[in-house]
């Protein structure tokens, strides 16, 4: 049953019981309304008088949208439906999106007085609205929620878009393609997504790349979007090296988030945890899957959440997470998640109520939210977000091999100096960033690029001048190596290697393997 179809069976209910108050939480006027007039207009209905206000056309007759008096104030709807109220039976009077009704004042007092009154003659009085109701009037009758269109619902009104336009446009959507835009368009109204279908069908032609595409317009449909950075890419900037094992097992879950997935017992990718050696892409993985899948990247940013108010900080996480539901399917970046997470000896208990939040979330949501959460602080991570099911895998960052320090090498090098390193060169750069983390390399390279620029072109540098700013860098391996053995020797045990397996090892490193992620920037 859809969420209409359910939302029509309860308000034919509360209908029929003559319940005096039936409040309607929606953010879909016309949706509720064309909800409302489907059971008004039933057979067995026709002897029900049922009017409606609203602000801009007054009080009318709900069947045939007569006017029915001058007075267009909600005072003068109010006197009109006590009167009704007081005179016959089985009067039913909506009102549509009034003022001040979330607290208790002369407003929410007058509608309990007509609930009562509704109530002595077996009157109904439904308001329909997208704020909460004062308690003391909601207690008078019963509560729908109207949420919006669920991807059955939004197939039929997919179904009914393409068969309008059948015969005038090319049309290259198959069924399966209507199912996979129904599950994209989750989250939007009913009037956001003919909106949406209208600016496809604007170019003249509905194409199978457009399926994906409404992820992307979608986006635009959200603006201040609670706790969430919306992070632009840029056209084929994030350029992927090494990271084998990892880029395999993200092509599996990329076939997942557009499946269709009604009649299995499966549920949407729910996303993977990044933790490893800083500075070897981690973050830069997020907008590398989100520039590859062809969907938008949001980043929650854990600082914006926390507020100095009771509840403040749990409320604002979990609008950031609705908020997430909404725009998915999405990718949902969470940067150094750890930093978010701390704090587990925190006698507020803030931390925790978080924790339990974003653990329910992650096994609950049915959304194509696909998170991809990084770490550095591996020991300050609490145990229950580790297990398995919590993310779909837990990869194991490390710092570059051999292999892959030649193909980022190659990558920045291109990028910086606008040119190939020469075999010998890239050999000896190889060798000179034994234990160099990804960003160590592109630093360098960033330098050799500024110094080119002012010496008028790479060719006026020495080979000597690349190779000493190489012997120059001190990466984190060498600086802090015992933080960085302890990060390597927990990862080996606990986690998925993101590389290809065993690789020579770092200085030090008394020929423990190494392995890789790295995201070109």
């Amino acid at each position: 049953m859809s969420n209409y179809a359910e939302s029509l069976s309860h308000l034919d209910s509360y209908i029929s019981a003559r319940v005096p108050v039936i409040a309607m939480r929606t953010i879909e006027q016309q949706r509720a309304l064309r909800l409302l007039r489907e059971s008004a207009t039933q057979s067995r209905r026709s002897s029900m008088p049922f009017w409606i206000y609203t602000r801009a056309t007054g009080l009318r007759d709900l069947r045939t949208n007569a006017a029915v008096q001058d007075d267009r104030s909600l005072t003068g709807a109010m006197e009109f439906a006590a009167a009704q109220f007081g005179s016959r039976a089985n009067a039913t009077v909506v009102f549509v999106d009034p003022d001040q009704l979330d607290s208790d004042n002369p407003v929410t007092r007058h509608f309990a007085e007509l609930a009562r009154l509704a109530d002595s003659n077996m009157g109904s009085m439904v308001l329909i609205t997208d704020t909460p109701i004062w308690s003391g009037l909601q207690r008078l009758g019963m509560s729908l929620k109207l949420d919006l269109p669920d991807s059955d619902e939004m197939y039929g009104i997919l179904s009914g878009f393409l068969g309008d336009h059948h015969g005038h446009i090319p049309i290259e959507w198959t069924e399966e393609d209507a199912r996979s835009a129904a599950e994209f368009l989750s989250g939007v109204t009913e009037a956001e997504c003919v909106n949406l279908m209208a600016t496809v069908a604007a170019k003249g032609s509905i194409r199978k790349e457009d399926v994906r595409g409404l992820a992307q317009a979608k986006d635009r449909i959200f603006s201040d979007l609670t706790g969430l950075e919306r992070v632009q890419l840029r056209q084929d900037d994030y350029t992927i090296g090494g990271l084998a094992g990892l880029r395999t097992w993200l092509r599996r879950k990329e076939q997942m988030i557009s499946k269709d997935l009604r009649n299995t017992a499966l549920r949407p990718p729910r996303g993977v945890l990044l933790v490893g050696v800083p500075g070897c892409g981690k973050s830069l993985s997020a907008k590398a899957i989100a520039q590859e899948w062809a969907l938008p990247l949001y980043r929650l940013d854990m600082a914006s959440i926390h507020g100095k108010y009771l509840g403040e900080s749990e409320g604002r996480f979990r609008e950031a997470l609705a908020m997430a539901d909404r725009v998915a399917p999405c990718i949902l970046w969470i940067d150094e998640i750890e930093k978010g997470l701390a704090g587990r000896d925190d006698m507020s208990g803030v931390p925790q109520r978080i924790i339990g939040q974003f653990l329910y979330w992650l096994q609950e949501s049915q959304s194509r939210a696909f998170v991809v959460a990084t770490a550095n602080d591996i020991r300050s991570l609490p145990p229950e977000l580790l297990r398995k099911g919590r993310f779909d895998e837990l990869f194991f960052v490390d710092l570059p091999d051999a292999q892959d320090r030649k193909e980022i090498i190659g990558i920045y090098y291109r990028r910086y100096l606008q040119g190939e390193p020469d075999t010998d060169q890239l050999d000896r750069l190889v060798d000179l960033s034994e234990g160099f983390a990804g960003s160590d390399i592109e630093a360098a390279l960033r330098d050799v690029g500024e110094q080119a620029l002012i010496s008028g072109g790479v060719a006026e540098l020495k080979d000597s001048y690349i190779m000493d700013t190489f012997a120059q860098v001190r990466p984190l391996s060498v600086v802090h190596p015992e933080q960085i053995e302890e990060i390597r020797a927990w990862g080996r045990e606990r986690a998925v290697p993101a590389g290809r397996g065993a690789v020579t090892p770092a200085p030090g490193d008394g020929g423990r393997t190494r392995r890789i992620v790295f995201m070109d920037e």
